[in-house]
């Protein structure tokens, strides 16, 4: 029988203060500015940055039986999980879902990167959980985080996809106010103007005009989370989250950030405060592999889907099962070509 992620338990609480996590890949705008700097001062903040960053436990309880085996034609291409959710949102009640949920693949020849975006509403199967309470059913894809933590949602995607992940990174709503602001704001050309009245002012509501213009932090938050002002509700709120994403990307490496000490500083403690990494990847290490990233080296897609259905009572995202196969097939094989030939851009 299927179960409503509403009604699931939440894992219990770490014991260091909860972080709470965003829907961006900062942990690579964070390596294109440390590795863009050039200079020993960005040297040393990596280090130091490496140090300060939460790890998780991700893959502890994921059995490596059941994992992809990943294909020799991949080489050393890489696989990325982002989770992020947003616990100041009103829907949340727990703190323990996954909203956003990200595979960002990186090739063999690090071109560019790939982010997929999995709507988190998608219909799946889950897992049994490692305590053996919850899963071994089909439900929204983000239960998997509310009854596994980390290494469920790992195991549920992998499954999903087929694609082996490498690496986990979960960042919280909660910094994400603090890494624009940190920047001086971030530019976004909005498409149409809508009202979110879910926003952090006061009253929850905030205006937006269409065209661009610069967001605060506050601003770019409510604009990233907002899904009931529009039709397409959730993928109006991925295509908003991609914007974001180039957006601090852009801001971050540009050279008023890279050679303004105090800007730079507060950028990356803001960030290391947000961002939380799995136990084995190097912030350091990775930076080289990341230099070259910019906006336009990054393709945003969406996991194929047929549209929007009911399960029960639940409305859900259908996946288009025989497209995703394929797509997402070429992503194990590192088939850049082929991603972008069966992919659907956002």
């Amino acid at each position: 029988m299927a179960v409503d992620v509403k009604t699931a338990p939440d894992p219990a609480p770490p014991r260091k203060k909860r972080r709470r996590r965003l829907v961006v890949v900062i942990v690579a705008v964070v390596l294109v500015v440390l590795a863009g700097g050039g200079a020993l001062a960005a040297t040393l903040y990596a280090r130091d940055i490496d140090n300060d960053i939460q790890r998780v436990q991700a893959f502890d309880q994921v059995p490596e039986a059941e994992r992809p085996v990943k294909e020799q034609a991949a080489g050393d291409a890489m696989n990325f999980l982002v989770l992020g959710s947003d616990t100041r949102d009103p829907e949340s009640t727990g703190g323990s879902r996954s909203d956003t949920i990200i595979l960002m693949h990186l090739p063999a020849d690090r071109s560019g990167a790939q982010l997929v975006s999995i709507p988190r509403d998608t219909w799946t199967h889950i897992p049994k959980s490692a305590d053996g309470q919850h899963g071994n059913t089909n439900a929204k894809i983000n239960a998997a985080y509310a009854w596994g933590g980390t290494p469920l949602m790992v195991r549920t995607v992998e499954n999903y996809t087929g694609v082996r992940i490498d690496h986990v990174v979960m960042v919280d709503f909660a910094g994400f106010k603090d890494i624009v602001d940190a920047l001086g704001g971030v530019d976004i050309d909005v498409e149409t103007a809508f009202t979110s009245t879910h926003s952090l002012n006061k009253d929850s509501v905030r205006e937006f005009e269409a065209g661009p213009q610069t967001m605060d932090g506050a601003t770019a938050l409510d604009y990233a989370r907002e899904r009931y002002a529009f039709k397409d509700g959730d993928f109006a709120r991925i295509r908003h989250q991609q914007q974001v994403i180039k957006a601090i990307l852009n801001k971050a490496a540009s050279g008023g950030t890279l050679t303004n000490p105090a800007k730079l500083n507060s950028f990356l403690r803001a960030t290391a405060d947000a961002v939380s990494v799995d136990e084995t990847l190097n912030i350091f290490g990775m930076a080289g592999d990341l230099r070259h990233l910019r906006s336009d080296s990054l393709t945003f897609y969406t996991s194929p889907t047929t549209g929007t259905g009911t399960r029960g009572d639940q409305s859900v995202v259908l996946p288009d099962k025989p497209k995703a196969e394929q797509f997402f097939a070429a992503v194990k094989r590192d088939d850049v070509a082929e991603i972008k030939a069966t992919g659907t851009v956002k």
